[in-house]
């Protein structure tokens, strides 16, 4: 398998349900990276929540969030690139003030949330740098939207639908997500390669998510995760194990490693 470069997906993929990286995962990306691999980050998560987890595994390539919004410079974290989304927000507040829900809005200059919880408070601690604002978003001045995320607790398909004119919807089990349109993961992996000279039949994209699909299908390898639902498997030419059971690892070393390669880490 010809593997110039891999784009690894954070949550459900390289991180357990404890948000940390296993010794093993670690040590295949290590070992990959030293093989001359290129290993990127490719991510829904903004850069602040990002950047840790980039610097624990010792990479030095750009670090894609935000579902392909905005890319960022290893080094400085700089936004390499940022692609804004625009919707009605008056439409938009009305729609999701009508149902309980918590909307939490990623621009460039910070996260805007209708309120706290659990998820953001991980992240306030991890990026040490909390919401610009929590409260009634339709009284925050926010500008240079990069990502929408609605949280329904639940599937919310006749309520994403009504964007799908203005934003490219992604769909959860729990809500569902607006950036701009075209903007995917695989399209913020598209413009990396150009810059590295990288044909996408030398990539390998490895993701469990509804925004990982794109990059699994149109990557030259496509992984899903075992914890990944059916629609994302589909999308994929392998299927590696469980992220709890180190299913990236399991991936790297069983197709991307050479066989005579031993690094004592």
């Amino acid at each position: 398998m010809n593997v110039r470069a891999i784009f690894i997906d954070m949550d459900g993929t390289l991180l357990k349900t404890s948000n940390t990286i296993s010794s093993r995962n670690m040590e295949a990306i290590y070992r990959l990276n030293h093989q001359g691999v290129k290993v990127f980050l490719a991510t829904g998560r903004h850069y602040e929540v990002t950047a840790p987890y980039h610097k624990e595994l010792g990479l030095q390539t750009p670090m894609i969030c935000l579902n392909g919004a905005s890319i960022h410079d290893a080094a400085t974290g700089k936004a390499m690139q940022m692609i804004t989304v625009r919707v009605n927000e008056e439409r938009f507040h009305h729609l999701t003030a009508e149902i309980p829900c918590n909307v939490m809005i990623h621009t460039a200059n910070g996260l805007y949330c209708k309120q706290t919880n659990e998820e953001i408070d991980y992240w306030t601690n991890v990026g040490q740098s909390p919401p610009r604002y929590i409260g009634d978003l339709r009284l925050a001045n926010y500008q240079d939207v990069l990502k929408y995320s609605v949280r329904t607790g639940a599937p919310s398909p006749e309520l994403s639908t009504l964007f799908v004119k203005e934003a490219e919807v992604i769909n959860w089990n729990d809500g569902f997500e607006l950036v701009a349109p075209n903007v995917s993961k695989w399209s913020a992996i598209k413009s990396l390669l150009r810059e590295y000279r990288i044909s996408a039949n030398e990539v390998a994209a490895i993701g469990d998510g509804p925004n990982d699909i794109q990059m699994l299908r149109y990557a030259g390898t496509g992984v899903a995760m075992g914890n990944a639902s059916e629609v994302v498997k589909a999308a994929a030419d392998f299927v590696t194990g469980h992220h709890e059971s180190d299913g990236l690892a399991e991936f790297i070393e069983r197709y991307l490693l050479n066989s005579y390669e031993s690094i004592v880490i």
